[in-house]
């Protein structure tokens, strides 16, 4: 069978290596400004009108936006078998955090409007409020562990793997930083959808908040990046790489030392508009985000998302989880891929289904296109 397919073994695991970003970055960019919405929902709505304003922003499109982490979920399951059953091992209390707290977002969404008393939507606007800042910062909080490395490592004879990690020192100090990043920023690309989707008080304070949350992103991205290159271990493959061999992560050497994740940053210099670009549109997000202009605003939190999910992606290539016990345990894209055959029908579904997805997704956004005001609600018997 393998005669038939025109790739060979290593092209297929890069492709599946960036397709694992795109779907990261979709997540990030299409889901990250509903989560920051969720995150400012007490902050820049002070009535409940203002809050229902800033609920049916994204109550129309946060479903569709969530399916870039479901389908993400289950490339990781199908293309990086290895991978999955290693972080949901080791990360199992924080997925279990991650899934409650989406949880609550569509019960939120469904059930605040069902009845009118005070009390009843303020208990479900703070779900909302937990479903969107919780996972923006485990999120965060995941990146900076897989950069430190996870605890684990397999046993020889059956490659089954053992994770000898706790949830709590998932809390480390350089996690929670990265956690930070996260919640800033997509509290930053929030505020911007809001400042788009809305007039009056409402953008008023979302451009407030958001314009500060944008400026804290971009001083502690680059605290976490001095401190992750200069202080903290990074990993590096010593062994000869074998593209095409078996998925086996014990068949490898690994060095871990200080500063080794900028190697990639000194081999290919380019790579370095990741970082700058994630900075920029952090930076220049605030500005405009203080000027009251919403739509430079979303385009520099949209450009700023990607290229900080592709600084991390770069500096960690080729590893996807780093072993902190046993670094030649590590797992790289190299040893923990599915078989030949198995990436080769995805990526002929994936090549069918993705462009599909996509367009339909922009014809969403162009339907659903405008500002959301109290006139609108109105006229809507579907609104939240």
């Amino acid at each position: 069978m393998a005669e038939f397919i025109p790739l060979d073994y290593a092209t297929l695991r890069v492709i599946w290596w960036l397709l694992l970003g795109l779907l990261l970055v979709g997540f990030a960019v299409m889901d990250g400004f509903d989560l920051g919405v969720g995150a400012l929902l007490p902050f820049v709505a002070r009535t409940d009108p203002e809050r229902r304003l800033v609920v049916n922003t994204v109550g129309p499109v946060w479903e569709g936006n969530q399916v870039w982490l479901v389908v993400g979920g289950g490339t990781a399951f199908a293309a990086f078998p290895a991978l999955y059953a290693v972080s949901f091992s080791g990360f199992y209390l924080a997925m279990f955090l991650i899934l409650f707290a989406l949880i609550l977002r569509p019960v939120g969404f469904k059930f605040r409007g069902k009845v009118a008393d005070p009390r009843w939507r303020a208990t479900w606007d703070w779900a909302l409020f937990v479903g969107g800042a919780v996972p923006a910062l485990v999120f965060g909080v995941a990146v900076g562990n897989v950069q430190l490395g996870v605890p684990f490592h397999f046993e020889p004879a059956t490659l089954r793997p053992v994770y000898t990690g706790g949830f709590f020192a998932l809390l480390n100090p350089y996690a929670l930083v990265c956690g930070l990043v996260s919640l800033s920023l997509l509290v930053a690309h929030g505020a911007a959808a809001l400042l788009v989707k809305t007039d009056g008080p409402v953008a008023v304070r979302a451009a407030r908040y958001g314009g500060a949350a944008a400026l804290v992103c971009a001083v502690l991205f680059v605290a976490a990046g001095a401190w992750i290159s200069t202080a903290l271990p990074g990993y590096r493959i010593d062994s000869a790489i074998d593209g095409g061999g078996l998925s086996n992560p014990l068949l490898k050497s690994v060095t871990a030392a200080p500063g080794l994740w900028l190697e990639n940053y000194r081999a290919v210099p380019a790579l370095w508009l990741a970082p700058v670009g994630a900075v920029a549109g952090m930076v220049l997000g605030a500005y405009f985000l203080y000027l009251g202009r919403g739509g430079p605003a979303l385009v520099c939190t949209s450009m700023a998302v990607p290229a900080t999910v592709l600084t991390f992606g770069f500096a960690v290539f080729p590893f996807l989880l780093p072993s902190s016990s046993l670094p030649d345990a590590g797992l790289t894209l190299w040893d923990a891929s599915s078989s030949r055959l198995t990436l080769w029908v995805m990526l002929l579904v994936t090549a069918l289904l993705l462009p599909i997805v996509m367009l339909y997704t922009a014809w969403v956004y162009r339907v659903l296109r405008g500002k959301v005001s109290a006139d609108s609600l109105e006229e809507n018997p579907n609104a939240y």
